[in-house]
Parts: structure tokens; sequence; C-alpha cells
């Protein structure tokens, strides 16, 4: 058979079953809803206050932290200085490596000793061979 639903007077009492009795405290939530939306516009205020604040400092001039540095503005900073143009750098190394390699010249006057081309002391050294340890 098809049940019949009773009207809620009509139900059998179930004495295991039990309810909550009260409903929410809607005053207890509205309050809090409140205090919270007013907590939230204060923060929003106190940071508005403050971003203004320091962006009113950031505007004003100050004085300049190294009052030397203004009085001398093309003074170089003390060695070792950072390259300016490194590529020029390298090349002016490389020419003067070039140089050296390719040119005759004193490397000790007073010791006689002296530097010649790699390509002649190649061909000396091939010419010569290199020195060979005696054995014993």
């Amino acid at each position: 058979m098809a049940e019949t639903h009773l009207p809620h007077e009509h139900r059998v009492a179930n004495p295991d079953v039990r309810h909550e009795t009260t409903d929410v405290n809607v005053r207890a939530v509205l309050l809090f809803g409140a205090g919270l939306f007013v907590v939230a516009a204060v923060v929003h205020v106190l940071i508005w206050v403050l971003f203004g604040y320091l962006s009113g400092r950031e505007a004003t001039p100050s004085a300049r932290q190294y009052p030397l540095a203004a009085t001398e503005p093309n003074r170089l900073p003390p060695e070792p200085r950072l390259q300016t143009n490194p590529r020029d750098d390298l090349r002016d190394l490389r020419m003067h490596e070039d140089q050296v390699l390719t040119s005759y010249g004193w490397v000790d006057k007073n010791a006689g000793v002296v530097r010649i081309p790699i390509d002649e002391a190649m061909k000396i050294v091939v010419k010569q061979g290199l020195p060979v340890r005696q054995e014993r």
C-alpha cells in the first residue's frame, strides 16, 4: 500500500531521537558580522593613511646621503675599476700578446735573456731537439 504522510502532530514520538530545541542566536551572528565589517573598514582606512604618509615622505626632496660625492662628480674610484669597454680591452690585450709572440726583445738584459718569435723558437727546437734525461 501507499504510505500516507501524516501531519506533524500525528507522527509517533520516538524518545531516542532528539533535535535542537533552540534556534541559532541571530543577534550574536549579526553583531559578529558587523564587528568584522567595522574592523575591516578601520584596517583599510589605516592602510590608506599609511600609504599617503609614505608617498608624501618620498615626494619631499631630502639631503644627499653622501655630500662628498656631490662635490667631486668626476673623481674616479680606486683601482681595480670595472671595464668600460671590454671588447676594446680584449683586442688591445691580444694585439700586445701577438706583438710579444712575434718579435725579438730583451726579457732580462743584465742576465742576457732574450725572447724570440715563437715560429723561430719552434724551428730551433725541431733542429736541435729537446733535452733528454740521461739514463742511469
